[in-house]
């Protein structure tokens, strides 16, 4: 386990907490990993009925963490290797079900992640974004197919294209989340429904989650927008976002072609 991410089995429901709480929890390459094999290993561990994705901190996650991600991404040959594909080849696999308790920022894989949850509970105040296009990359995670049939294509683009966050009462009503509720009382509700959903047939849950999803079909588009993010990531109007985020100014694409 990397140390930033925490695992407790209690009750047949397994706690995954993002515990970078310092940099509101962006996610590294070694934290990609430790989710991965604790998703892993939870496949198959009869102990394991329901996973819970939670965080320490006023956030849930800033997303990747961007120095990180572009060192080891400009390190890899075979971007397939990172260790963030192995999570999400893990999320697409994963047959027992995934709950998520959502409090403050959730940006990038923050929210993209919470599609392959089966329930999500958020703050009233938490904010949700999928900011690629700002910086001038693609969708991940399968998102490209999962949040137009959550939101809509129109509400879906907008969120890509604009990168602009949406509260949790918004995300709530557009079926991004179950529940929404007062930030303290998110963590909470997200452990009373998967304690509900541990109560219940195991192997009934399995099978239907398994019904519910196309893991083939989830991994094979991963792997497609894994090759449209990459290509970006390698492009000059990614250099030119990546610069003017580190730098804290605006982006100017106007010569990036």
């Amino acid at each position: 386990m990397s140390e930033h991410i925490r695992t407790e089995l209690a009750g047949g429901v397994l706690t995954l907490t993002l515990d970078r709480a310092d940099k509101k929890n962006a996610i590294t390459q070694t934290m990609y990993a430790a989710l991965a094999e604790a998703v892993e290993q939870a496949r198959t561990d009869e102990a394991v009925r329901v996973l819970l994705l939670r965080a320490e901190g006023d956030s849930f996650s800033a997303g990747n963490d961007i120095g990180d991600f572009i060192a080891i991404g400009s390190q890899t040959e075979k971007p397939f290797d990172m260790s963030v594909f192995r999570f999400l080849k893990a999320l697409a696999d994963l047959d027992k079900p995934l709950v998520a308790a959502v409090k403050g920022r959730a940006v990038g894989i923050g929210l993209t992640m919470l599609l392959h949850c089966d329930l999500v509970v958020v703050a009233e105040d938490a904010l949700l974004s999928v900011p690629f296009v700002n910086l001038a990359l693609a969708p991940e995670a399968a998102s490209s197919l999962l949040l137009p049939a959550v939101v809509g294509h129109q509400r879906a683009f907008e969120l890509f294209a604009l990168g602009e966050p949406v509260d949790g009462r918004t995300a709530a009503a557009w079926g991004l989340a179950n529940r929404v509720v007062p930030a303290e009382a998110v963590e909470a509700t997200a452990a009373d429904l998967a304690a509900k959903v541990a109560a219940r047939a195991p192997n009934s849950i399995r099978k239907t989650k398994r019904l519910m999803r196309d893991a083939e079909g989830l991994w094979a588009l991963m792997q497609r927008e894994g090759e449209a993010f990459g290509s970006q990531m390698r492009s000059p109007e990614a250099m030119e976002a990546f610069m003017a985020f580190t730098q804290k100014r605006a982006p100017d694409f106007s010569k990036a072609g």
